[in-house]
């Protein structure tokens, strides 16, 4: 059976939310909803879907989210029964109507072959309230295809899209970086765990992209640098060696990237970069690098 997991913490969508899961075709989840101390109480709107859904309410005393969202998926996952599947999804995201059906009328395709199930997704852009073209995925992929095709920005991901075994999740957790910016990307490198993601293209989940979601503000993007750098260290330290040297070069150049961004790049930096452009040689990447390098130096030079 299906745990569909809600850290619960804004009313502002979130009828839409549970509105959308009483309106599944197949039946066969639970919702467990995890109350993260929110100053907007839920218990109104969902004692309307007493009968409509199969929910548990818990409330938490403590807010954790505002200091680990990671925390906070945690403890709600706590709070799940003897599911073997787990969804996580946001409170201000919703699904269509027959997610779940897909899921389950899948499931001859994908048992025993993966641990990471993703749907298609639709972007709710709430400022001009439009809903972007479907996003569908390779029914097969590697995780590290699928992580690459994301930093490259030719395709977007989200929490609330996948589906996860919980044999993975307890084998991996979920890496608790700021925000839990980068969380997800990571766990579905970890849960996939040397097999292929599977995707559903023919249902969709609806991700609201607003003023009041993280990936929607802009007062946290100094934050979001930081996660960002911390997870491509952790992404070379223990998943680089996966990719292809033309994938390994291309991604050393978005790293450094970042790191001259936030005006990281000093000499540790450069010297661990330039070894890792020797092991990946080729010859043009290695001589824009030397370029970079002295225009970085000269440019140091200058501000002294």
């Amino acid at each position: 059976m299906l745990a569909i997991v809600i850290p619960y913490y804004k009313l502002t969508f979130f009828e839409q939310t549970i509105k959308s899961l009483a309106n599944q075709t197949n039946k066969q989840f639970k919702v467990y909803i995890g109350d993260d101390a929110s100053l907007e109480n839920p218990q109104t709107l969902l004692a309307e879907y007493k009968y409509k859904l199969n929910y548990s309410y818990k409330r938490f005393d403590e807010n954790l989210g505002g200091i680990s969202l990671v925390k906070q998926w945690n403890r709600c996952i706590e709070l799940i029964g003897d599911e073997e599947w787990i969804m996580i999804l946001g409170d201000d995201d919703y699904l269509e109507s027959n997610v779940v059906e897909c899921w389950y009328n899948s499931f001859k395709e994908f048992k025993d072959k993966t641990n990471v199930i993703r749907f298609s997704t639709k972007d709710v852009l709430e400022q001009s309230n439009l809903i972007e073209n479907k996003s569908c995925q390779p029914i097969w992929e590697n995780s590290i295809d699928s992580f690459f095709r994301r930093i490259k920005g030719l395709t977007g991901s989200s929490l609330s899209e996948h589906i996860f075994s919980r044999k993975s999740y307890e084998k991996f957790k979920f890496i608790d970086y700021p925000l839990a910016w980068h969380s997800d990307d990571q766990a579905w490198l970890d849960f996939s765990d040397g097999k292929p993601i599977f995707s559903i293209n023919n249902a969709s989940c609806y991700i609201r992209i607003s003023n009041l979601s993280i990936s929607g503000k802009n007062d946290n993007l100094d934050l979001k640098k930081e996660a960002t750098l911390m997870f491509q260290k952790n992404f070379i330290s223990e998943k680089f060696y996966l990719l292809n040297k033309s994938q390994k070069l291309e991604f050393l150049l978005i790293h450094e990237t970042l790191l001259r961004s936030k005006s990281e790049i000093r000499n540790n930096n450069w010297n661990f970069i330039f070894k890792l452009y020797f092991k990946n040689f080729k010859l043009i990447p290695f001589l824009k690098l030397l370029r970079r390098f002295i225009k970085n130096r000269f440019r140091l030079h200058i501000l002294k």
